[in-house]
């Protein structure tokens, strides 16, 4: 009977979302679903609520480590695999649907270009996007992980990518995952760093935009490209 009634909830739940999206689900019982596809035999509402507990969001959950989530007891490899695609998956549905083509004119439309490529990462990413002479994108492709200094970051790579697509300017943009938009002064050395080397090949840097979560500061605007 008790097996009977496990299997008839998850089916509502199912088919409650079949009919009407998760518009109306809490944030618990979106996590409950998504585990019934790592969890086959057990009830997955209370481990969903110990996840909500224990990280205090939806997006916290989806922005743990694997280690962090596979301390939380039930948790194993499986589900922290099932939980981390799930912000992958968006991220590279949402690059899919941003091709070259996009014209990035204003440091917003820069923003908006960029914020999908940021989503789940959880380390400083490196983006570099080249524009020809109306400001359409040639490419965007990743430069670096890791921290961002003038040492770390790969100028001659990005010099590289500039001069292949034959690139008028170039936006470069990076994350601050766990910070707030601000630029740091190594965020600024290194904006002068790849300022410097595109200006000898005759290229120029338009922008250094740097992304938290769903904040954005340009450096063109705050005057440190001009």
């Amino acid at each position: 009977m008790a097996e009977h009634s496990h299997n008839g909830h998850r089916n509502r739940l199912k088919e409650r979302f079949r009919k009407e999206g998760l518009d109306n689900f809490d944030p618990h019982n979106i996590l409950e679903l998504l585990l019934f596809y790592s969890t086959v035999q057990k009830d997955t509402n209370e481990l969903a609520h110990l996840l909500m507990d224990e990280f205090g969001s939806l997006s916290n959950v989806f922005d743990a480590s694997f280690e962090d989530l596979e301390r939380i007891p039930g948790v194993k490899s499986h589900t922290s695999t099932l939980i981390k695609l799930i912000p992958a998956l968006f991220r590279v549905y949402e690059e899919d649907r941003s091709k070259p083509g996009a014209i990035l004119d204003t440091a917003e439309k820069a923003f908006r270009y960029l914020l999908p490529k940021f989503i789940g990462r959880t380390e400083e990413v490196v983006f570099v996007i080249c524009l020809d002479s109306v400001c359409e994108v040639k490419c965007c492709e990743i430069v670096n992980h890791g921290t961002v200094s003038a040492a770390a970051v790969n100028i001659r790579r990005i010099a590289e990518l500039a001069m292949r697509y034959n690139a008028t300017s170039v936006i470069v943009s990076h994350n601050h995952p766990h910070g707030l938009a601000v630029a740091s002064e190594e965020d600024i050395m290194t904006t002068d760093a790849i300022g410097y080397a595109l200006k000898l090949l005759g290229i120029r840097l338009t922008d250094h935009i740097i992304i938290a979560r769903d904040k954005y500061v340009s450096l063109a605007e705050i005057g440190v490209v001009k």
